[in-house]
Order: C-alpha cells, then structure tokens, then sequence
C-alpha cells in the first residue's frame, strides 16, 4: 500500500486532536465520578435532590459511552473488538474513493460548472493585464528561451538532419523544377521587375568596355591577317572598339533598344518553355540534380540544422538577442490587446471555455480515476489515522456534547418520572 504524503503542520494537529480527546475524556470522568458519589450517597440517606444529580450523571456517562463509540467506530475498532460496522473508514476506504470520484465529477467537472467559473474569472483580462507588464513579459520569455533551449539541446543532431534531409531534400527532388520556375519568370518579367537587373548588366558592360580598351583591341587585331600591315590594324580596332562601345552606350542609356527588346523576348519565351518544352524542362530537371548533388550544396544542407541549432541556443541564451526582443514585445503587444479589445477578449474567453469544456467533457472519468485510483493505493489504517487528524478535533465536541446533552435529557426524564410518581 502506498504512504500518505505528510500534510504540514500535522504536528499541531496531533497536539491539539490529543487535547481534545482529554477534554472529552475529562467530561466523561467527570459524570462517571458525579455517578458513582451519589451512588454512595443515596445508600447512606442521601436527601432527595441527590437522586436528580445521579439521574443527569448517569445519562451523561452512557450519552458520552455511546458518542465514544460513535467517533472511535468511524476510524478503529472500539476497544479492538470485532464488532460489526465498526472501522468505517479503512474498510469503506475504496468506496468512499469511488463515491468522492463520482462527487467531484458530478458536482465540479461538469460542462456548466467549468465554463460559468471560467466566465467569471476572465481569464483573457487577467492574462492580458499581467501580460502587459514589461517584467511579465520577460519572465514568460525567459522562460519560453528555457524550454527552447531544453528542446534545441534534447535534440539529436543526426535525427533532426535526417529529418531535414527526408523533408526538405526529398520534396525538393520529387517537386519538378520547370513549370513552377517558369510561372515564377513569367510573372517577374511580366511585371517588368527584371529591368533593374538589365539595367545593372548593361552598366556593367559598359564600364567593362570602357575600362578594357587594350583588351578589346587586343582581341581584334589578332584575328587580323598576318599579311595585313599593323596601322591598318590598329585604325580597324580602334574603330571597331568604338562601335562597340557606342552600342553599350545605347543599350545602356535607350530603354526601348532592339536589344534590350530582343532580351525581354528572349527571358518570356525561356519562361513559357520551362514550362511547356518537354526538353527545357528535361534539361532543369539536369540541372536541379547537378546543383544537389554538388559537394558544397551537399555540406550545406547537412551544417543547415547545427547553424540553426546554435543560431537558436545564442538567441535563447541572450536576453538581448532580437528574438527574445521580439517575443517579449510580442507578448507585451497581445497583453495590451486582450485588455483593451473587448472581441479579442471574448474570444479568447471562449476558446479557454471551449478547451476546458472538452477536456471535462471527454477526460472527466480520467480524472476521477485518478482520484478513485489514488485512494485505493493507500494504505487504510494510515488513512483513518490522517482523516482523524484533520477532523478528529472537532469530532471530540460530540463527545462533549453527548455527555452535556445526555445529561440534561437524564435529569428530564427523571424529574418526569418523579411527578409522575
């Protein structure tokens, strides 16, 4: 059997439960010393009021017998006799666990009972309250970066990149490349959002140009004849360097040039065959398996969760970091919603009713189990003897009152008796 948990303060208890007894105690000594006095008494000529004292005294001693038998009879046998009915409590232990259960679950996990208690709480205008206040905030923060952390550490490195790797990897090689890159093109140069990038291109050829005249007459002179006397090839490139530089200068400066027209084509056209050209598409597919089987690719993926992993234990870890800067502004920002928006508010209100109603509603004979379940495992002796200090105090005063109240009732049914007489 299992041993009760102490209770604090079970000490006092027990001091004040062991006075009490003696007080109880006392009125029965008293009533049985009153009895046994007058006894003596009336057998040497006592007068007559003596047999009323007697009377009362009498009644009072069986009145505190009998409470005695009572209170002892709830937690023990009285006297360790086998009487029946007796010890209530260690052998009804189950029982009084299992009516306990059924009492809590009718009368404090019902649907009504929760979500009338809730509403009357209101628990989204106390959250948010509490929330809204900075150092709340930063308490609930700091505690989310300690679960965080907890989880990020518990982790195992190898399972969370084969994770990734199944996830992320394998989706990506499943996912054809082509027609959904080609929608993306197209709706980029539709848009004309690739005209900056143009722009940079053409500016950039055109200070390459500038900036490389050796170079390109370099190139054309020696594809000249060999025969070909060397002015002659000079006055050549540098008319051909001019050409070319004056139609950088155009493509770079005319945004309706027959090139940069031809190149938008161009860019639309690629963009309807990636999606439509069984070839383009064939050869993406080529491509998008080159780049994930690259060797760098491939030591990306595989260092992706460590960098996340310490990108998140350095965040949690500094309570200066911009992602517990924005949770705690977060937080702080939903406080002053749930106090100040009356629908949010409600809302929230509801979702809690509607949580807690369905964890009444469907777990409500778990949770009663655990009750029930909890009460059959102690031990019960040990049972009856921490009952009785928690109430076994107030129980002596029907002792008390027994002897008291059985008394008055002897010395009334005496004085009957008497008139009657």
């Amino acid at each position: 059997m299992e041993q009760l948990t102490p209770v604090p303060g079970e000490a006092a208890k027990r001091r004040a439960l062991r006075k009490m007894k003696l007080v109880a105690l006392g009125f029965l000594g008293g009533a049985t010393a009153i009895f046994v006095l007058t006894t003596v008494w009336q057998s040497y000529g006592a007068p007559g009021w003596v047999g009323y004292v007697k009377a009362a005294a009498e009644a009072g001693m069986v009145g505190a017998l009998a409470d005695w038998f009572a209170v002892t009879a709830l937690f023990r046998r009285p006297l360790g006799l086998p009487i029946p009915h007796t010890a209530i409590i260690p052998n009804k232990k189950d029982v009084l666990g299992n009516s306990l259960g059924d009492f809590v679950g009718a009368n404090f996990l019902s649907e009504s009972v929760i979500r009338d208690r809730l509403r009357r709480v209101g628990v989204a205008a106390r959250l948010g309250g509490w929330l809204a206040e900075r150092e709340n905030a930063e308490r609930v923060t700091s505690e989310l970066a300690t679960v965080m952390r907890g989880a990020v550490t518990v982790l195992r490195d190898e399972d969370v990149q084969a994770v990734m790797e199944q996830a992320v990897v394998s989706r990506i090689v499943d996912v054809p490349w082509g027609p959904p890159l080609g929608k993306l093109l197209g709706r980029v140069f539709e848009d004309g959002s690739h005209h900056k990038l143009v722009d940079l291109m053409c500016d950039r050829a055109y200070e390459w140009v500038k900036d490389n005249y050796t170079q390109v007459m370099g190139v054309v002179s020696g594809r000249s004849p060999s025969w070909s006397p060397k002015f002659l090839d000079a006055l050549v490139a540098d008319k051909v360097y001019g050409e070319v530089l004056s139609f950088a200068w155009n493509v770079k400066t005319d945004v309706n040039h027959p090139m940069r027209l031809a190149l938008d084509k161009f860019l639309g056209e690629f963009a309807d065959d990636l999606r439509d050209d069984p070839k383009v598409m064939a050869r993406a597919e080529q491509v998008k398996h080159q780049v994930l089987e690259h060797p760098e690719v491939q030591n990306l993926i595989g260092s992706a969760w460590a960098t996340a992993k310490k990108m998140l234990l350095d965040s949690a870890e500094d309570p200066s970091s911009e992602l517990r800067t924005r949770v705690r502004a977060g937080l702080m920002t939903l406080g002053e919603r749930l106090r100040s928006d009356e629908s949010l508010r409600a809302k929230a209100d509801g979702w809690v009713e509607g949580a807690a109603a369905y964890v009444v509603l469907n777990y409500r004979a778990e949770i009663t189990t655990l009750i029930t379940d909890t009460v059959q495992r102690w031990d019960a002796d040990e049972t009856a003897r921490k009952i009785e200090l928690q109430v076994g105090r107030d129980l002596q005063f029907i002792r008390i009152n027994g002897t008291v109240v059985g008394a008055l009732a002897g010395l009334l049914i005496y004085t009957a008796a008497q008139l009657m007489s």
